[in-house]
């Protein structure tokens, strides 16, 4: 059965051309680029959505006294950035004891930026999914006081859940908002696949283009929020991540791309 240019959930034609929903790479090493060149792949890389800081005097609405807790959860970069940046203007030291709860490894070593990371107390989850962190978190939750930090119209309400239903002591630290970005353009070409990375990539794509129809479009998405707004949106979903064996979007990109080259190999 072919549904949106699919069969079986596996693209009905070669992968040229992929659209991946973040800022290019600044590392000329990044596993993308090694992906281009492997499979003769042209990657663009535009982002869907910008970030715009909360400032301080907005922070304190909020009513939170950051020194008051004793552990910090992070699932994205941007949210360290904005922590400190945010501690900063309200000139709050952060205290060498605060331990570090992170998403993944990648997130977790983003801390060296700010910390003395072999001195602080820093962990992540195993393989970049919600339940390793919780894990994780899981060890600790008695003796911590939890800040996660997030975007005010992007706070994952899977790790809200888990912490309200775990009976966690956290709060949510607004210190950031996720804002569409224009897309028009660079939504001129055509593309084999889109790759979304948050719900807010998802939204911003019918922002800028409410009639946007997918027909051979393959979509791939990461995280389990990114995946059901997908699928709310009414979109199909073929590549989903991460999943064990594919931990990264490139890993999930890749198998994916192996598939279609080994179904178009057997057509022959």
């Amino acid at each position: 059965m072919v549904k949106n240019g699919a069969i079986n959930g596996i693209s009905s034609k070669a992968v040229k051309r992929v659209l991946i929903t973040q800022p290019k790479p600044e590392n000329e090493k990044s596993p993308y680029f090694e992906l281009a060149k492997k499979y003769n792949i042209d990657f663009v890389f535009h982002p869907f959505i910008r970030l715009e800081g909360i400032p301080a005097k907005e922070f304190r609405k909020q009513k939170i006294d950051i020194c008051s807790f004793s552990a910090v959860i992070f699932t994205s970069r941007n949210a360290i950035d904005h922590f400190f940046r945010v501690s900063e203007e309200m000139k709050v030291t952060i205290s060498q004891e605060t331990k570090y709860f992170c998403i993944t490894e990648a997130v977790a070593l983003y801390l060296q930026k700010f910390i003395l990371y072999r001195k602080r107390k820093v962990f992540y989850g195993a393989d970049g999914t919600n339940k390793s962190m919780f894990d994780v978190i899981n060890k600790h939750k008695d003796n911590e006081k939890f800040l996660y930090v997030c975007s005010e119209n992007q706070q994952d309400n899977e790790i809200v859940n888990w912490l309200k239903n775990n009976k966690c002591e956290f709060a949510l630290a607004f210190m950031y908002r996720t804002i569409s970005n224009e897309i028009a353009p660079v939504m001129e070409a055509q593309y084999d696949v889109i790759c979304f990375f948050t719900p807010t990539g998802v939204k911003s794509l019918f922002d800028n283009i409410p009639s946007f129809q997918q027909l051979e479009t393959v979509i791939g998405a990461f995280g389990n929020n990114t995946s059901k707004a997908v699928e709310d949106a009414g979109l199909v979903l073929d590549i989903k991540a991460p999943a064990p064996q594919t931990p990264s979007m490139v890993a999930a990109l890749e198998q994916f791309i192996t598939s279609v080259n080994k179904k178009e190999k057997n057509s022959i």
